[in-house]
Protein backbone atom coordinates (compact mmCIF):
# COMPACT_ATOMS: atom_id res chain seq x y z
CA UNK A 1 0.00 0.00 0.00
CA UNK A 2 1.11 3.62 -0.77
CA UNK A 3 0.47 6.56 1.71
CA UNK A 4 1.46 10.35 1.12
CA UNK A 5 1.56 12.68 3.64
CA UNK A 6 1.62 16.08 3.58
CA UNK A 7 2.65 18.75 6.38
CA UNK A 8 3.20 22.44 6.12
CA UNK A 9 0.00 23.94 5.65
CA UNK A 10 -0.88 27.33 7.97
CA UNK A 11 -2.22 30.46 8.41
CA UNK A 12 -0.32 32.92 6.74
CA UNK A 13 -1.00 36.63 5.72
CA UNK A 14 -1.08 38.61 2.63
CA UNK A 15 2.49 38.52 0.90
CA UNK A 16 4.27 35.91 3.21
CA UNK A 17 5.08 32.46 2.18
CA UNK A 18 4.42 28.78 2.91
CA UNK A 19 6.37 25.61 2.57
CA UNK A 20 4.39 22.07 1.39
CA UNK A 21 5.56 18.70 2.11
CA UNK A 22 4.54 15.65 0.87
CA UNK A 23 6.67 12.24 1.51
CA UNK A 24 5.33 8.88 -0.41
CA UNK A 25 6.01 5.72 1.35
CA UNK A 26 5.33 2.10 0.92
CA UNK A 27 5.21 -0.39 -2.16
CA UNK A 28 6.59 2.36 -4.17
CA UNK A 29 8.58 0.39 -7.65
CA UNK A 30 8.68 3.87 -9.45
CA UNK A 31 7.03 7.60 -9.49
CA UNK A 32 5.63 8.85 -12.56
CA UNK A 33 4.23 11.71 -11.42
CA UNK A 34 4.03 13.64 -8.23
CA UNK A 35 1.98 17.41 -7.77
CA UNK A 36 -0.07 19.32 -5.81
CA UNK A 37 -3.77 20.20 -6.54
CA UNK A 38 -6.11 22.55 -4.16
CA UNK A 39 -9.49 22.49 -3.23
CA UNK A 40 -11.02 26.33 -2.46
CA UNK A 41 -14.77 26.19 -0.48
CA UNK A 42 -17.68 25.65 -2.83
CA UNK A 43 -15.32 25.23 -5.76
CA UNK A 44 -13.84 22.28 -7.65
CA UNK A 45 -10.08 20.55 -7.39
CA UNK A 46 -8.00 22.17 -9.45
CA UNK A 47 -4.53 21.27 -10.63
CA UNK A 48 -1.50 23.72 -8.66
CA UNK A 49 1.73 22.45 -10.30
CA UNK A 50 2.58 18.92 -11.83
CA UNK A 51 6.31 17.86 -12.13
CA UNK A 52 6.17 14.21 -14.62
CA UNK A 53 9.46 12.36 -13.70
CA UNK A 54 12.12 13.63 -16.65
CA UNK A 55 9.28 15.41 -17.67
CA UNK A 56 7.62 19.15 -18.07
CA UNK A 57 6.81 21.06 -15.04
CA UNK A 58 3.25 22.60 -15.53
CA UNK A 59 1.78 25.32 -13.36
CA UNK A 60 -2.39 27.10 -13.06
CA UNK A 61 -1.50 30.23 -14.74
CA UNK A 62 -2.98 31.96 -11.37
CA UNK A 63 0.46 30.24 -9.37
CA UNK A 64 2.75 31.34 -12.24
CA UNK A 65 5.90 33.03 -10.98
CA UNK A 66 4.86 32.95 -7.12
CA UNK A 67 4.81 28.85 -6.74
CA UNK A 68 7.32 26.93 -7.27
CA UNK A 69 7.01 23.21 -7.61
CA UNK A 70 10.41 20.58 -6.49
CA UNK A 71 11.19 16.66 -6.46
CA UNK A 72 13.69 14.76 -4.17
CA UNK A 73 13.44 11.70 -6.16
CA UNK A 74 15.49 9.81 -3.62
CA UNK A 75 13.57 10.26 -0.69
CA UNK A 76 9.97 10.21 -2.63
CA UNK A 77 9.21 13.52 -1.54
CA UNK A 78 7.67 16.63 -3.39
CA UNK A 79 7.77 20.06 -2.28
CA UNK A 80 5.71 23.22 -3.26
CA UNK A 81 7.02 26.77 -2.22
CA UNK A 82 4.51 29.24 -2.18
CA UNK A 83 5.23 33.03 -2.19
CA UNK A 84 3.70 36.43 -2.51
CA UNK A 85 0.29 34.52 -1.11
CA UNK A 86 -2.98 35.89 -1.87
CA UNK A 87 -6.43 35.53 -0.15
CA UNK A 88 -7.53 33.84 -2.83
CA UNK A 89 -4.98 30.90 -2.63
CA UNK A 90 -6.91 29.87 0.76
CA UNK A 91 -7.53 26.36 0.01
CA UNK A 92 -7.15 22.77 0.94
CA UNK A 93 -3.86 21.84 -1.04
CA UNK A 94 -3.51 18.40 -1.89
CA UNK A 95 -0.39 15.77 -2.79
CA UNK A 96 -0.91 13.90 -5.99
CA UNK A 97 1.49 10.84 -7.60
CA UNK A 98 0.99 8.50 -9.85
CA UNK A 99 3.38 5.08 -8.91
CA UNK A 100 3.44 1.51 -10.19
CA UNK A 101 3.43 -0.58 -7.72
CA UNK A 102 6.12 -3.31 -9.88
CA UNK A 103 7.58 -3.65 -12.79
CA UNK A 104 4.90 -3.79 -15.86
CA UNK A 105 2.45 -2.57 -13.77
CA UNK A 106 -0.45 0.14 -14.87
CA UNK A 107 0.54 3.66 -12.69
CA UNK A 108 -2.10 4.25 -10.31
CA UNK A 109 -2.92 7.49 -8.93
CA UNK A 110 -3.29 8.20 -5.09
CA UNK A 111 -3.61 10.97 -3.14
CA UNK A 112 -2.66 12.55 0.09
CA UNK A 113 -5.22 13.78 3.01
CA UNK A 114 -4.70 17.40 2.29
CA UNK A 115 -3.47 20.10 4.00
CA UNK A 116 -4.93 23.48 4.96
CA UNK A 117 -3.37 26.64 4.14
CA UNK A 118 -5.32 29.79 4.94
CA UNK A 119 -4.23 33.50 3.57
CA UNK A 120 -5.79 36.20 5.59
CA UNK A 121 -5.28 39.33 7.52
Amino acid sequence: QVQLVESGGGLVQPGGSLRLSCAASGSIFSIVVMGWYRQAPGKQRELVAIMPTGGTTNYADSVKGRFIIARDNANNTVYLQMNSLKPEDTAVYYCYAVIRLRTGAPPVGYWGQGTQAVVSS
